[in-house]
C-alpha cells in the first residue's frame, strides 16, 4: 500500500509537470506532424495542461485567501473539474496512442500525471 501511495505522490507531483512541459516543447518542435491520431492526442494533451492550471490556480488561491474550509463547495467544484479535465485528457491521449505523432506518449501520461494530483487533492480533504 505505501508504494502505491508513493507511486501516487510520484505521479502527481513529479511526472505531471516534467511531461507536461516535455510535451509542450516537443510539439513545438513537430508541429507538422498532422492527422486524426495527432489531433486527439493533441486535445487530450490540452486537457491536462488545463487541469494542470486549475491546480496551480487552485494553489494559488488556497495560498492567498489561507486555504479553504472543510468542505468547501469551491474547492470540491476545482477537485470535480480538474479530475474531469484530466479524465478526459487520459481518455483522448490514450485514443491517439494508435498512430506514430509528435505527442504519441505525452498526452496520455500528462493526464495520468494530473490525475493522480486530482486523487490526491480530493483524499486529502
Amino acid at each position: 500500500m505505501e508504494i502505491f501511495l508513493a507511486a501516487i505522490v510520484a505521479g502527481g507531483y513529479l511526472l505531471a509537470p516534467i511531461v507536461i512541459i516535455w510535451g509542450w516543447v516537443r510539439w513545438i518542435s513537430k508541429r507538422d506532424e498532422l492527422g486524426r491520431p495527432f489531433f486527439l492526442s493533441l486535445i487530450g494533451f490540452i486537457l491536462s495542461t488545463a487541469s494542470a492550471m486549475l491546480a496551480i490556480s487552485m494553489v494559488a488561491y488556497a495560498a492567498a485567501s489561507r486555504g479553504f474550509p472543510f468542505y468547501d463547495p469551491r474547492l470540491l467544484r476545482m477537485v470535480r473539474w480538474g479530475f474531469l479535465l484530466s479524465l478526459g485528457g487520459v481518455v483522448l491521449g490514450f485514443t491517439g496512442v494508435s498512430a506514430r505523432n509528435a505527442l504519441r506518449w505525452q498526452a496520455p501520461l500528462a493526464g495520468i500525471g494530473t490525475l493522480a494530483f486530482w486523487l490526491i487533492a480530493a483524499a486529502s480533504e
